[in-house]
């Protein structure tokens, strides 16, 4: 019988957590310097679909690369301390990126389906096994 506030014992999910910790950091730190690199420009970029242009502001698209790189690194950082604000960004980050890769699956088959595999696995690891990883 468990008792109120013990940690449940480590398994091997606790990596697949701290794996998809791991990767929140690396992501946040790459989106953080893409957003360094795209104010550095301050030019328009032109997006052409099918027969439409939209003209969008590489300066704005970097301040949101600024903001996204740093949301992901702190969610990464807060997992691996248990922290549980952390996680619930954490699975909501994986879900957001999941449906994206769902609406681009046409136009990035393999590539799209391996980022959603990870998801559904990190998300797994938060919901089902996040309580492993808490400090006390």
């Amino acid at each position: 019988m468990a008792t109120r506030g013990a940690h449940p014992a480590r398994t091997g999910w606790a990596g697949w957590i701290y794996f998809g910790a791991l990767v929140l950091v690396a992501v946040g730190i790459v989106q953080f310097i893409n957003g360094l690199t795209a104010l550095t420009r301050s030019d328009s970029m032109y997006v052409a679909s099918s027969g439409t242009s939209v003209q969008v502001s590489v300066a704005g698209v970097g301040m949101g690369l600024l903001v996204m790189g740093a949301v992901l690194a702190a969610a990464g950082i807060g997992v691996m301390s248990g922290k549980t604000w952390a996680k619930v960004l954490a699975i909501a980050l994986a879900a957001l990126s999941l449906l994206a890769n769902i609406a681009f699956f046409s136009a990035y088959p393999l590539w799209s389906a391996i980022v959603i595999v990870l998801d559904v696995v990190v998300i797994y690891a938060l919901v089902a096994h996040g309580r492993e990883i808490r400090r006390s």
